[in-house]
């Protein structure tokens, strides 16, 4: 699988096909590895998936991590492969770097996909109630530490507790790999720091805010929300999907009646590839 020099370090990401590009962006704690089911239902298309800096097979430069850092990182290799005219499919984090990148390079961007992820800052009433005591825990200092880069909760609990269908010890074993320490973990600790809760981080609530305006106007671009009978850690509520309805300009919502998780590509990849294909076929996006 090819491994791109970006910057300091080097970027992995998973290719196949010709044509118009289709990237796929994973979140926390996941990686590429978390497409490979989606992507053979998606084709045709170039498609291509990165590990985010830090995290599967990618370099882990001595960075904080930062929703900064990430964007930086991913702004190279999107310059890097030279893709432009580009659709985007986003999860978690992955969904909130798409927005951003989108945001920020309007002009290649013919369509965004997107499940679980990250659409605008929430106070702590809206985030999900089973989630707010373990993201209080991350967020205070000393607990988060020792919760993630000590006992690397994130890989052995909040994944496989987050997945309704169940993950393999094998699939297990590919998102366990690139953290074998407690410094290699620091990517797993960042990001649920990142989440805009109640007003903070203040830097990641203006990246958001930034990219929340442009979803809100960019008529020209379309969307492809996809959503399914809520299962363990599911994040978009039905509060959210309508806000995404109102909000969200160019949107149309896929709903599904099958049940997934927070981790819907591991849950329904079958389900999100076609709805994906049939999205951009419908509406021209792929040449």
């Amino acid at each position: 699988m090819p491994v791109q020099r970006i910057l300091d370090s080097t970027m992995h990401h998973r290719e196949s096909g010709s044509g118009t590009p289709v990237v796929f962006l994973h979140g926390n704690p996941t990686s590429s590895y978390l497409w490979r089911d989606v992507m053979p239902a998606v084709g045709p298309g170039r498609l291509l998936a990165p590990d985010l800096i830090g995290m599967g097979e990618s370099g882990k430069p001595g960075i904080d991590y930062t929703f900064a850092d990430h964007s930086r990182y991913l702004d190279a290799w999107f310059d890097t492969l030279g893709l432009q005219d580009v659709i985007l499919v986003g999860h978690d984090w992955g969904g909130a770097l798409a927005f951003d990148w989108a945001a920020r390079h309007p002009h290649r961007v013919r369509g965004i996909a997107f499940t679980e992820t990250i659409v605008k800052p929430m106070s702590w009433e809206e985030f999900p109630e089973g989630g707010r005591e373990l993201f209080r825990a991350i967020k205070a200092e000393g607990v988060g530490e020792a919760m993630i880069l000590d006992d690397n909760a994130f890989i052995e609990q909040a994944l496989p507790g987050t997945v309704a269908t169940g993950l393999t010890q094998g699939d297990l074993d590919v998102y366990r790999k690139p953290y074998p320490t407690r410094e290699s973990r620091l990517p797993l600790l960042r990001w649920p720091r990142s989440m805009p809760l109640g007003g903070e981080p203040a830097d990641v609530v203006a990246r958001i805010e930034a990219y929340g305006r442009w979803l809100t106007t960019s008529t020209d671009v379309p969307k492809l929300l996809l959503t399914f009978r809520p299962g363990p850690g599911a994040m978009m509520h039905e509060g959210i999907i309508q806000w995404c309805e109102a909000n969200i300009a160019g949107l149309e919502t896929v709903r599904s009646q099958a049940v997934a998780g927070h981790h819907t590509p591991e849950d329904r990849p079958e389900l999100i590839g076609a709805a994906v294909a049939d999205w951009a076929d419908r509406l021209g996006l792929r040449s």
